[in-house]
């Protein structure tokens, strides 16, 4: 969906809350998202008020309300994701994309969404942290009968309690979430007009996404669903950098960044530049009293968390996971190191059979950064994006934080490179050079200080 028909669906809420009764006896319209970029946030057309987020490459799903009651239609289906520019991948998904749409609702709210079933084959929707109802749960078998192919349930619950949420399938969960299956929610606190909730703050700026992870082989569209975990796609909402929308800030104002995590092992999320505050986790808001600043929070499998700061620091500052191989692009596990390996007399006899075979690695993996190899078709490179002083060598799960000065109130856009004052900057030593010899080495066995030793057993008497 792009913007114009991001307020078009919302557009088709809002007239939804006053059409006939016959309408609201139907199933209400399922909006569909057509582009992976970042969505404006949805401001309430009806309902409780509240402060909306920011779903990153994601949006928020409109609604319609039918006698009090907040209404969402998702469609599980087969989509296409663009992960990177040009790197298509065949995922499943809700309403046109993967992941789906954010739900956003208010603590109090009564809500019915209904789920329709396209794919091959039949699924549920777990409601994933929420106090509900045990048949509301979603576990295909233990508390409700698997929504078949071209079946429609109905869910409805009450909203009980404020926080970051995520809904996925309970059916062959395996595969489901490994091919995308998964979105968030979030419910806002009710709270009077002018009033504060006593553990979430008012904040300028509230961001979220879904942490997931795909293997996908170069040059194939479909991602390996047994996979468990050498994936070699690192994702924000199916999205890799340099594709992931930036956060952006006023420079002074309260950031939130709500993350949630769907792949099968933990990140541990870093930002440069500032310390946050863990403000929410899976059981809710943290109470003031058990916070401590933090510059890494680590999130594990299947958990959520909420972080806040003052953007106070003007700047680019990278925001990542700081596992280094989930912020690198499509790559493979198996490759041998090469540093230090003499390719003298090698490349040659290789161009002969290979003609664009290049050198990579006898000095570390750096060179691939401004490499313009030829990539197999459909994937993306293993180290990416440009900033102003050359490549980022980065990929995967990795964006950045962009506080300005002048960035204007509510306003998402890229303000573009950060232009660094005048003495405030990393700069080249001019002087003499660095008298820096290379230590004797002392890894030879048993020379080294306090290296242990070991008696070995005469040629041929050892007998195993």
């Amino acid at each position: 969906m792009n913007r114009r028909n991001f307020f078009s669906g919302a557009a088709t809420a809002v007239a939804a809350a006053s059409v006939s009764r016959v309408a609201l006896a139907a199933l209400p319209e399922p909006a569909t998202q057509s582009s992976a970029d970042t969505a404006p946030p949805l401001h309430p057309p009806t309902g409780r008020p509240y402060n909306p987020v920011v779903t990153l490459n994601g949006w928020t799903a409109p609604w319609r309300m039918n006698a009090g009651v907040k209404e969402f239609h998702l469609v599980a289906e087969p989509v296409v994701r663009e992960v990177a520019p040009g790197f298509m991948v065949n995922m499943w998904g809700y309403n046109g994309q993967s992941p789906g749409p954010t739900i956003e609702v208010v603590e109090g709210d009564r809500v019915r969404i209904f789920v329709t079933n396209r794919l091959p084959e039949h699924t549920t929707i777990h409601w994933h942290g929420q106090r509900l109802p045990n048949g509301m749960d979603g576990v295909g078998g233990l508390t409700q009968p698997a929504i078949q192919p071209g079946k429609t349930f109905v869910y409805e619950f009450v909203a009980r309690r404020p926080g970051t949420f995520m809904y996925h399938p309970h059916a062959d969960e395996m595969v489901q979430m490994a091919m995308g299956m998964m979105g968030l929610w979030i419910t806002h606190p009710n709270v009077g007009k002018g009033a504060t909730h006593p553990h979430i703050a008012k904040v300028q700026r509230d961001y979220a996404f879904l942490l997931n992870a795909f293997d996908v082989e170069p040059g194939s569209m479909t991602p390996k669903v047994n996979t468990m975990l050498d994936h070699n796609i690192w994702c924000w909402n199916s999205r890799v950098f340099p594709a992931i929308s930036p956060l952006v800030a006023r420079q002074g104002e309260r950031v939130r960044i709500r993350v949630g995590n769907l792949t099968m092992t933990n990140h541990p999320i870093h930002l440069h530049g500032h310390e946050f505050e863990v403000t929410g986790t899976d059981g809710g808001p943290v109470p003031k009293s058990a916070r401590w600043p933090e510059v890494t929070t680590d999130v594990a499998v299947g958990q959520m968390r909420q972080i806040e700061l003052i953007a106070d620091e003007p700047g680019d500052w990278a925001l990542h996971c700081h596992k280094s191989h989930h912020t690198m692009g499509a790559m493979g596990h198996s490759v041998p190191t090469m540093i230090g390996v003499d390719h003298r007399g090698l490349v040659g006899k290789i161009q002969k059979i290979v003609p664009d075979y290049m050198v990579m690695g006898e000095r570390g993996m750096a060179d691939m950064g401004a490499m313009e190899m030829p990539l197999p078709d459909n994937t993306f490179p293993m180290m990416t994006g440009t900033g102003p002083f050359g490549p980022l060598e980065m990929g995967g799960m990795f964006t950045t934080l962009k506080v300005r000065a002048d960035q204007p109130a509510g306003s998402y856009a890229d303000p573009g490179d950060f232009k660094q004052p005048s003495g405030n900057q990393a700069y080249e030593w001019q002087g003499a050079a660095a008298n820096t010899p290379r230590p004797v080495r002392t890894d030879t066995p048993g020379t080294a200080p306090g290296a242990a030793s070991a008696r070995k057993p005469a040629t041929g008497t050892h007998q195993h």
